[in-house]
């Protein structure tokens, strides 16, 4: 695949203040993992440089493998044909929750960066999740994700399109032998129910863990990985070390979710893959254990957690 292709914008905005594209100095490449390890969810549609850019930077410091996770339709294609022209990306194709209710309601204002869209109802939801699972056939699409419930940005007029869709792509994930990864934003009772009333499918990550310990607690039980972003270097974020101390290692990933989420001292300014050393070394301060023993459980860990 060139690396000229175009690339979409999938629904995925920032959840820390500032923009990545309002502010295009990059920081500094990190000193390299002596254990290599992967990236378990970024979004390099969404990145400033190519994808053989983000991958040869990534790799200079010891991130070999990367996980490029869809939002939407067009965005979970794209995934797919990288993830085929890569041997060191694995896709995860979506409906991001705030994606399916608009598919059902519309998108007048064109907030999710495809433009303005009118309601398609269930219709369209049942067409766009029958695309997903196409793509999920595919054997370098190693998960169906990022899907869950998001109580921040879908109000309750949207909720029963984003648990519907939630639901479906449960099922897919099964259905195709894959591993879900869930976004799950204010809402964790529910994701754990609905993932309780359907049958959670044998590999279930939380991409960008957002609980507590008791959280931790909960899905340490239920066999989930908990993966876990730059945000747990912000100092404000206490119950997420919190959560990663008792998290068991052989359960622990890390991810980017870039260009979002950049760890301190970096914070504001874009995410990348070849940021994962600095978050990583700061996980394993938390947990009190050598950075090459926990670099060593992640990279085991993701692709356990991916089947690759």
């Amino acid at each position: 695949m060139s690396a000229a292709k175009s690339r979409p914008s999938p629904d995925h905005r920032p959840s820390t203040t500032g923009s990545a594209r309002h502010l295009p100095v990059a920081p500094p490449l990190p000193e390299p993992l002596a254990v290599a390890v992967a990236d378990s969810h970024t979004h390099l549609d969404m990145q400033d440089s190519t994808v053989e850019e983000a991958l040869a930077k990534a790799a200079a410091v010891g991130v070999t493998t990367v996980v490029q996770v869809g939002c939407d339709v067009k965005g979970s294609q794209w995934a797919a044909d990288t993830a085929e022209a890569y041997p060191n990306v694995h896709a995860a194709v979506a409906l991001h929750p705030n994606e399916a209710p608009r598919i059902v309601h519309g998108d007048p204002d064109g907030w999710s960066r495809q433009g303005a869209r009118g309601a398609g109802g269930d219709g369209a939801l049942d067409e766009a999740l029958a695309e997903i699972e196409r793509l999920a056939a595919l054997d370098w699409v190693k998960a169906v994700g990022e899907t869950g419930l998001d109580n921040y940005r879908t109000g309750p007029e949207g909720r029963a399109a984003q648990e519907r869709s939630f639901r479906a792509h449960i099922e897919i994930a099964k259905r195709q032998g894959k591993a879900l990864v869930i976004h799950d934003r204010e809402a964790h009772a529910d994701v754990l129910r609905i993932l309780r009333e359907e049958g959670a499918p044998e590999r279930t990550v939380f991409h960008c863990y957002s609980g507590d310990a008791e959280m931790a607690e909960l899905c340490a039980k239920s066999g989930y990985f908990m993966s876990f972003a730059g945000n747990v270097t912000f100092k404000n974020a206490q119950p997420l070390r919190d959560a990663l101390a008792v998290a068991p290692p052989e359960l622990v990933l890390v991810e980017t979710d870039a260009p979002f989420l950049t760890p301190a001292p970096y914070r504001g300014r874009p995410n990348a893959p070849y940021l994962i050393p600095v978050t990583v070394r700061a996980m394993a301060a938390v947990k009190g254990i050598a950075e090459e023993t926990l670099a060593a459980a992640i990279a085991d860990n993701t692709a356990r957690a991916f089947d690759y």
